[in-house]
């Protein structure tokens, strides 16, 4: 795992498999910590690396319900959880879900961890909506279409954005069951212009991007998923991700459209 300070109020620790990402934002003596690392090893050492930093969690936030950014509290067992109100109801509809999955890719890359999975009960925040830390606000947005559910988190003092499974520069854009293609084109649209505005945006899987690579990837991104729409098996992948696992992930994007 390596960290990024992207702000003196935020930093980015970016995980050893699938480039996972986790942002702790602080002011005012109160710190959140946005979606999670996976490893054990990676969880065990955040909490001692965010304090040599100088960055109190208090609170866990996650972007939305997929199982890879609801570990933080391997790392901080007692900080609360919150979420959009789109998320928590979808933790409440698919219980156990989460878990399950988890403990698929546990045993598939033989991973221990020191205590079955647990999620305490999420907080449901009001998106669109703000989050108090210390005497500032996180600003919340909907982000759906990659999956059901989200939220897109604006840190308008640091002028950072963390977008959650979206922008990412390391792979193209990933349906799921529930996703919605008109959904997640509006949450390219509604996230177009806070990239403007950033001076970095933090995707879900990937480094933080400064605002010209994420108005970048923002418009490949926006043609992928137009183009998959249009022509099916046919779209064009970006340029820049081109490789064999995203023409597989591809070709799992084609065989959920309708």
């Amino acid at each position: 795992m390596r960290t990024v300070a992207v702000h003196e109020d935020v930093v980015v620790a970016i995980g050893s498999i699938w480039q996972t990402t986790c942002t702790a934002v602080r002011a005012g003596g109160e710190g959140f910590l946005i979606d999670s690392p996976i490893l054990p090893a990676e969880l065990e050492a955040l909490p001692r690396l965010l304090e040599q930093a100088g960055f109190p969690v208090v609170g866990l936030l996650a972007t939305h319900a997929d199982w890879d950014h609801l570990l933080g509290p391997y790392a901080f067992p007692e900080a609360s959880v919150g979420c959009a109100e789109t998320t928590a109801a979808r933790l409440a509809a698919e219980p156990g879900t989460a878990a399950g999955e988890l403990r698929d890719f546990d045993e598939e890359y033989l991973i221990e961890r020191p205590v079955p999975f647990s999620l305490p009960e999420a907080q449901a925040l009001p998106v669109p909506g703000r989050c108090a830390v210390g005497e500032l606000e996180l600003e919340l947005y909907p982000a759906e279409g990659h999956t059901v559910d989200g939220m897109a988190i604006w840190i308008p003092w640091a002028r950072v954005l963390v977008c959650g499974d979206y922008l990412s520069p390391a792979a193209i854009p990933e349906l799921s069951p529930s996703s919605s293609l008109d959904g997640y084109l509006a949450t390219l649209e509604r996230l177009a212009p806070l990239v403007d505005q950033a001076d970095a945006v933090v995707p879900g899987h990937g480094a933080p991007l400064d605002a010209t690579r994420a108005a970048a990837v923002l418009r490949e991104d926006t043609a992928y998923i137009d183009a998959l729409k249009r022509d099916g098996i046919d779209a064009p992948l970006p340029p820049t991700r081109q490789t064999g696992a995203q023409r597989r992930l591809h070709e799992y994007n084609v065989s959920l459209l309708p």
